[in-house]
């Protein structure tokens, strides 16, 4: 039951920006364009977060879902 309002909660974020923490610390911000059955997260226009609002630009990446500890979706309109 958990994983379908996991799945629900990504479909609605489906084009809109998430936040992505990381294993070992990094979070990623980008569009969210795809996800499967293993929560890996295609992200376009991603970004890696960093010291002080810094960011390294990163473009469209595929993030293996074994390394997501944390999603947060785009707060509701």
């Amino acid at each position: 039951m958990a994983a379908d309002m996991t799945f629900k909660v990504l479909n609605e974020s489906i084009g809109r920006t998430v936040l992505i923490k990381l294993k070992g610390g990094k979070v990623i911000r980008g569009s969210l364009q795809g996800f499967d059955q293993h929560m890996n997260l295609i992200l376009e226009g991603s970004e890696e977060m960093l010291a002080e609002g810094k960011a390294n630009t990163l473009g469209t990446i595929v993030v293996r879902g074994d390394n997501v500890v944390l999603i947060s979706p785009p707060p509701q309109a």
